[in-house]
């Protein structure tokens, strides 16, 4: 299995962004792209290499705007979200893809991933071969605000402080008035250290709350604060405006009918729970849902799953 990147580099897509990429895998194999999660969380280490088979794919992984090792990153003060939005991202693919001289790929993404690679498949399904995708989320209104909201139900003591934190903090935000979302992206959007990095870290012990169930390794508060600050600025931005997807993937799919899709998600994923994934698989006539009964947002089994469905899907 060949795992280490073959190739990387930084690639310049405009708006003064560079975004960093790498390739392994096999070089003849079917081209497959991942796309990370977050938004925001980037590659990290690249264990995601690891994931898909890499003797018959050749996998591109790349961190995408603001995040990892692309450049300029969004815990600096002066980062301009305005030119990061899904749109944007999806033309940075095809900036890659064109740059890789490759003319279709298998299209995976994991969480947001998922998000992001079901858009490019409705956007660009002639260059797309598959899509698959774990975790799977659409970001649409409902989804954000049951993550951000709704879930607190089950974990009272941390939306607690959640919501209590974003009150205190001065912007108009009361609960049941306006939503949470929308008050912690004008906090994390805010240029003073002071203001948006101790927002970032109490969004990261409630991302540690619901997203750490059933994986009790999992800790993003323990991360530099850098990362906390780029995961929690470009998360907040893309889930307050629903993902910049207009129309909404579940209510005008598109294209996404014409293109074999694979779901793979988890019974126990609180976060996102697998009604969406269902719904998708409902309204994709080629697609096909696997549903984990014992694991959350994420882990082995899952990943199992979705490494064979996209061998299946991906190589035919």
């Amino acid at each position: 299995m060949h795992t280490d990147p073959i190739a990387t580099g930084l690639l310049e897509v405009g708006d003064g962004h560079r975004v960093y990429w790498e390739d392994s895998g096999a070089p003849d194999g079917v081209p497959l792209v991942y796309l990370h999660g977050g938004p925001g969380g980037g590659l990290n280490k690249g264990s995601y290499r690891g994931w898909f088979d890499n003797d018959r794919f050749r996998v591109i992984g790349l961190d995408q705007r603001g995040c990892g090792r692309s450049t300029p990153h969004a815990s600096d003060p002066t980062y301009d979200l305005g030119a990061n939005t899904t749109a944007h991202l999806i033309a940075d693919l095809e900036a890659l893809r064109t740059h890789l001289g490759i003319e279709r790929w298998v299209v995976t993404g994991v969480s947001s991933g998922s998000t992001l690679g079901l858009a490019y498949g409705r956007d660009h399904p002639e260059r797309t071969l598959a899509v698959s995708v774990m975790a799977v989320t659409t970001t649409g209104r409902a989804e954000v605000d049951w993550i951000t909201e709704h879930v607190g139900r089950i974990f009272p003591e941390a939306w607690d402080e959640y919501a209590g934190y974003a009150e205190r903090a001065g912007v108009g935000y009361r609960r049941g008035q306006g939503r949470l979302v929308t008050a912690y992206a004008g906090l994390l959007a805010d240029p003073d250290p002071l203001v948006h990095r101790p927002a970032a870290e109490v969004w990261m012990r409630w991302e540690d709350a619901h997203v750490g169930l059933l994986q009790p390794t999992t800790s993003h508060s323990e991360r530099p604060i850098d990362y906390q600050v780029a995961f929690t600025r470009l998360t907040a931005h893309y889930w307050s405006h629903d993902g910049f997807l207009d129309p909404p993937l579940l209510t005008d799919p598109g294209a996404l009918r014409e293109i074999p899709v694979g779901l793979v998600h988890g019974r126990r994923d609180i976060s996102g729970p697998a009604v969406t994934a269902y719904e998708l698989h409902r309204v994709l006539p080629r697609s096909r849902l696997v549903i984990e009964s014992t694991e959350g947002h994420g882990g082995p089994l899952m990943v199992a799953a979705w490494r064979q469905l996209t061998c299946d899907l991906g190589l035919g």
